[in-house]
């Protein structure tokens, strides 16, 4: 059985083989459609070379100092997790590129048409990155047996996933906002309006940004929480059984299985609206995966009812956060419909109103994540928080295709804009871009969630290799770490904001330049220098990505050798819990700000162009670095500080 995740792995990466080809072999014959495409994959090609050629300085000096101060085998481990989390990035990046122009092509004839072509560009990403990492686990599993070298995977896999979250983040919000400010506050211009230098710009964010980056975040928790799983239950064999260490394997092969069966369920619907269409895939993966879990591990284990249980209390966490995020981010729920309605006495008013329901909203994912937590450890000791991380995280195939589908989708509502494809092609793009942001909330609150819980056993695993029984915060230096360590995602987060903010001028000046000094610009008798755009922010984007990350890495070894381990033990204490709360906050208000302005444009509040609108687009220009740079990068930053610190623990 040992062997199976192997099996597993390869026959879904056989799947996603087939797809891609299907996607490749849908034609458009729309050439004003083809040759924006074509630009944006060239951009976002461009920029992900260019941002693995400065990871790829990182990861080779990070190898040169783990093969001198720990051994070689780790630096092999940790390679090949930046190499597969890189692959995983890049595979995804290629076929959503691909398929947004396909998708609005399909979207022409019907709405369920185009959703099958951009969900099952999804599913591509989404069991690419599942099989992935399984994969590459189970390889190291098999060779080296050694929790300290499989570590090292999870240290690559989190390094390229933190540098693709704030990289791609900057990249896409700077083009967004320097888009939105002088498009449409300023010109008075449609979103995507192909008289905007900066939309092509925008576009390749979507993809950089939400496809690259959320596939590398997704990648890294997947394999952390499958890694700490696996150590944990090496301790819990006496316990559980000697299918301990390979019970989270064995769980994420079925996982993968269910995440295709519900994928398929989407591709063979044939009525109902797109948000019932991805939920019902959700559902069904998720019924599955409980009702094969339970039989899986009565199998394996004479004690498996009780690790089923802290399976459920996972994934039952992960499905009531994901219904928590929906609630607060969608418009079809009071608290966003709230935050419109607000937007008719100004931003001002908007921006409060969009942090209050931020932090409200914080309330009941933390209860639920106590809850699971309490549930989980009085089931299977801390075995049991490993595998309720794994339950989060199980169906992730489906989860994270329901999420990477949204770029697709925006980015096909783009095209039919600056086409002309017509305005009924482009209401049902943006209806399936609208689903987009949704699900897109709802797959943050699964990463956040499952960070949450696998930062905890990792930051536990770290106290016990070196040697403490009890973490004592009444000694001076743990309370210094905990402070320390509660200051570092505000402090990561201020540089990844200001980084975008300082990007966004840059594009804006860019934009307002083309517009003042190309005077057939407006009136569409010349075309815009996007290229010029799109190098702004990748530029930016990659000098701005280097101190968030260089600090995410050196922070916790400064901690831990100058202040000793007990510090270094509060350090990551205190960082869960302020980088979880925050990381909530800003995912969720951004969320609601961005739907929150879709609602308006619907025709609500006074519509497109009304003050309220200009109110609301200012609103979303400050959530958007919220939801998609600072946000979502404070759950990789939380367990990257982990594994550095358990990576180091033997030196101290």
């Amino acid at each position: 059985m040992i062997y199976l995740p192997l099996l597993i792995s390869l026959f879904g990466l056989l799947i996603v083989g087939i797809l891609s080809k299907q996607i490749k072999n849908i034609k458009s014959d729309n050439k004003k459609a083809n040759e924006i495409s074509s630009m944006i994959r060239d951009g976002a090609m461009a920029f992900l070379k260019k941002e693995y050629g400065v990871l790829g300085v990182f990861i080779f000096l990070i190898a040169v100092l783990l093969i001198i101060f720990i051994n070689w085998q780790l630096a092999i481990a940790f390679i090949c997790g930046a190499l597969f989390s890189a692959f995983a990035g890049y595979t995804g990046m290629r076929i959503a590129t691909s398929a947004n122009v396909k998708t609005v092509v399909q979207t022409q004839k019907n709405l369920l048409s185009g959703l099958k072509v951009a969900f099952k560009s999804g599913l591509t990403m989404g069991l690419s990155v599942a099989c992935l990492g399984l994969l590459g686990v189970n390889i190291f599993y098999l060779i080296f047996n050694d929790p300290q070298i499989i570590y090292g995977f999870g240290f690559g896999a989190s390094l390229v996933a933190l540098f693709a979250r704030v990289g791609g983040g900057i990249y896409t919000k700077a083009a967004d906002v320097g888009a939105d400010l002088v498009g449409k506050i300023e010109t008075g211009i449609p979103e995507d309006d192909p008289r905007n230098p900066a939309v092509i710009a925008d576009n390749v964010g979507d993809n950089v940004g939400d496809v690259a980056g959320m596939g590398a975040d997704l990648f890294e928790s997947y394999v952390d929480s499958l890694i700490a799983s696996m150590v944990l239950g090496i301790t819990m064999i006496s316990f559980f059984g000697s299918w301990a260490i390979i019970i989270p394997l064995i769980l994420c092969c079925w996982g993968i299985i269910v995440s295709l069966i519900g994928g398929l369920s989407i591709f063979y619907s044939k009525k109902g609206g797109p948000q019932f269409i991805l939920n019902r895939g959700i559902w069904l993966a998720s019924g599955l995966m409980v009702i094969g879990s339970f039989f899986i591990l009565r199998y394996l284990s004479s004690a498996g009812l009780k690790i089923f249980g802290a399976l459920m209390s996972g994934l039952l966490a992960g499905l009531i956060i994901g219904f928590i995020t929906e609630y607060f981010t969608s418009h079809k729920y009071a608290p966003t419909r709230k935050l419109s309605l607000s937007s008719n006495t100004g931003s001002g008013t908007n921006i409060i109103s969009g942090l209050g329901l931020g932090m409200q909203s914080t309330l009941f994912p933390v209860l639920t994540v106590c809850a699971a937590l309490l549930i989980s450890y009085k089931l299977a000791d801390f075995y049991g928080i490993g595998i309720a991380a794994i339950g989060m995280l199980s169906t992730l195939g489906i989860t994270l295709a329901t999420d990477t589908y949204g770029p697709v989708a925006d980015n096909a509502a783009g095209i039919a804009e600056m086409a002309k494809m017509g305005e009924e092609t482009r209401k049902r793009a943006e209806q399936l871009d609208m689903v987009g942001n949704t699900t897109a909330a709802v797959g943050k609150g699964f990463a956040i969630g499952s960070a949450a819980l696998t930062a905890i056993i990792l930051s536990v695993s770290y106290i016990k290799i070196v040697g403490m029984d009890v973490l004592n915060i009444n000694q001076p230096l743990v309370m210094v770490g905990l402070f320390i360590g509660g200051l570092m995602p505000f402090l990561f987060s201020s540089l990844s904001m200001r980084a975008v903010g300082q990007a966004a001028e840059k594009m804006v000046q860019e934009v307002r330049r083309q517009f003042r000094e190309t005077k057939g610009l407006l009136n569409g008798e010349e075309k815009p220098d996007n290229v010029r755009c799109v190098k702004i922010a990748t530029t930016s984007a990659l000098q701005k990505m280097i101190l968030p990350g260089l600090m995410a890495v050196l922070v916790p070894v400064l901690i831990g050798f100058i202040l000793g381990k007990g510090a270094l033990g509060g350090f990551l204490n205190g960082a869960i819990i302020t980088g979880f709360l925050l990381a909530i906050m800003m995912a969720n208000a951004g969320g609601a700000w961005d739907n929150a302005k879709k609602y308006i444009e619907e025709g609500n509040h006074g519509g497109k162009g009304s003050e309220s609108h200009k109110a609301s687009v200012v609103g979303d220009m400050v959530g958007d670095p919220f939801k998609d740079t600072a946000g979502p990068s404070l759950n990789i930053l939380i367990k990257l500080m982990s594994i550095i610190a358990l990576i180091i623990a033997p030196l101290l």
